[in-house]
């Protein structure tokens, strides 16, 4: 994983900018943004990502909670030109065919970071329906030795935000159980992908 950048989150004029506009638009377009971060330096799971409108209605709720994320994409979608603005984001390309020691790397950053970043990852690592979520969100932060906040979109509803820190007990198999229940009631934009 590349070097924890400057991101749109950490540039003050812009951060606050972009916040008064996502609070005003989500307020607008009947969105409820609810909880708050337990952790300065966690893991955050985006779930259930069925659409490309979770990115935009991700980071609007980012800046309405004053979050420091980092998220992982495929490489593909940090092509020219395109490439400074996904960095700029928050976007760390991902050569998803590629050994690179992707979770190790990615632990060893949030480990190295100094100050308040949030990590957030899609575990259906598609926008398609999937049986299994991947797992390198939970070695992640296993790794790293940080929580997994919980984070949500709700599309049926109408509401977005971050739910309870679960710290990684090593037991995955049990984590995952108590992480699935979490996430259970709640819907993406194309529900028949949740």
């Amino acid at each position: 994983m590349a070097r924890l950048q400057r991101t749109i989150f950490t540039t003050p004029v812009v951060n606050a900018l972009l916040g008064a506009f996502s609070r005003l638009y989500l307020r607008l377009a009947g969105w409820r943004v609810e909880g708050a971060l337990g952790a300065d330096k966690c893991v955050l799971i985006a779930a259930p990502h069925t659409s490309n409108w979770d990115l935009p209605l991700t980071l609007m709720t980012a800046f309405v909670l004053d979050l420091r994320l980092h998220w992982l994409g495929k490489h593909t979608i940090f092509k020219f030109p395109f490439g400074p603005v996904m960095r700029w984001l928050g976007g760390i390309a991902v050569h998803r065919h590629q050994n690179n020691n992707l979770v190790a790397n990615s632990a060893q950053a949030l480990r190295d970071f100094q100050g308040k970043v949030q990590l957030i990852i899609p575990p259906e690592g598609t926008r398609d329906k999937v049986t299994t979520w991947k797992t390198g969100f939970y070695w992640i932060a296993h790794g790293a030795g940080v929580p997994i906040q919980l984070a949500y979109m709700d599309y049926a509803h109408k509401r977005v935000g971050l739910g309870p820190l679960l710290q990684p007990s090593g037991d995955i198999e049990a984590d995952m159980v108590t992480i699935k229940a979490f996430y259970a009631p709640f819907m993406g934009k194309h529900a028949h992908k949740t």
